[in-house]
């Protein structure tokens, strides 16, 4: 058995540290060599390489690689982007052209905080759009303008509803950020107990899940990232409770953007054409601040103030150790798998 330093010197002879801004120039010039204008190389840069910095390499360094062959195959439209098709006072219908999630995504979060400043609400339903990559990056998008923040999106099928045995289910992310002076309070999570970005990025590492995450071909719960991974059933949170949240957030996308459901999306080769809900509530509208300031910070303490599990452990709000691994990868780099590095590197040669 391999003792806890030979554990942690495997796993780091499988990382390299690169800093922030090397990551974000590599990246940026590799979306330029694939055609995309400047201001679009630069926040696809920006993103891929904030969501690494924040730990979230599953859907942040490790996804540009299938972006690309994404473009390479004519499933992401470059030259396009959202617009929009209906409005409702408050509420806004947006066709995403199949262009790059990321640049959709942004848009369309950045027109539902100006309809939320105008109305105290604002909601953009988006269809016919590509994967948004790190879902909270426009939780945190919405927390850095003021607003509080509820989105979610449906996937192609990777869980199946609950007591079936085939995926039906997509891991529908739901996001939901609370702006706040001391730190944002952003939940991002997948319907899936792992997110599938997330049981890779352990499969990139070598390691086993520290909870079983879904069925293998035997349907017996597994923790095996590669099991999972070969047949994608993934387990729901909650069981059957996340099952049935799973169904209601795809209703709510599709129903919303008249968009695609995850039935459809199981129809194609590939996950494109997904459908997307961007809710921004304004809090300073209620003119109570300082109110509420002191019943958000009377949540977190109460929960902080709590004897933990295990000695030198505590507990966190949501999104707070995401602030922790961001200070602590700006200053030592951020670690990224060797492999994926030199995959990127090669794409821009």
């Amino acid at each position: 058995m391999l003792t806890d330093s030979e554990i942690l010197k495997k796993m780091n002879s499988k990382l390299v540290q690169i800093q922030f801004s090397e990551m974000q120039k590599v990246l940026y010039a590799l979306f330029l060599k694939y055609n995309f204008t400047e201001k679009k190389s630069k926040l696809l840069a920006k993103i891929y390489t904030e969501s690494t910095l924040d730990g979230v390499n599953s859907h942040g360094i490790n996804r540009v690689a299938p972006f690309i062959e994404y473009v390479e195959k004519g499933l992401v439209s470059i030259d396009v982007e959202a617009k929009k098709m209906e409005s409702f006072g408050s509420m806004e219908r947006w066709d995403g052209q199949l262009g790059p999630g990321i640049i959709n995504a942004t848009k369309c979060m950045e027109r539902a905080i100006t309809l939320s400043k105008r109305h105290g609400i604002g909601l953009v339903a988006l269809r016919n759009t590509n994967h948004w990559m790190r879902g909270g990056t426009y939780g945190w998008q919405a927390a850095n303008s003021g607003c509080i923040s509820i989105l979610f999106t449906n996937t192609k099928p990777n869980m199946p509803p609950w007591g079936g045995k085939e995926s039906r289910l997509g891991n529908n992310p739901l996001i939901i950020s609370i702006p706040r002076e001391e730190g944002h309070v952003v939940l991002d999570m997948a319907m899936s107990q792992f997110a599938f970005g997330t049981i890779n990025n352990y499969m990139l590492k070598g390691e086993k899940l520290p909870y079983p995450g879904g069925w293998d071909s035997n349907d017996v719960l597994s923790d095996d990232p590669k099991k999972i991974s070969e047949n994608e059933r993934g387990l729901p949170i909650g069981y059957w409770k996340g099952s049935a949240l799973s169904m209601v957030l795809d209703m709510l996308a599709t129903l919303l953007s008249a968009g695609d459901s995850t039935s459809k999306i199981a129809s194609r080769n590939y996950e494109t054409g997904v459908s997307q809900i961007f809710l921004s509530i304004f809090p300073k509208l209620f003119c109570d601040i300082e109110l509420q300031k002191k019943l958000l910070n009377e949540i977190i303490d109460y929960t902080h103030d709590v004897e933990p599990m295990e000695v030198d452990k505590r507990t966190y709000y949501p999104g707070e150790q995401t602030l922790l691994t961001r200070n602590r990868n700006l200053k030592e780099g951020i670690p990224v798998n060797k492999e994926v590095w030199k995959d990127i590197l090669n794409l821009v040669r």
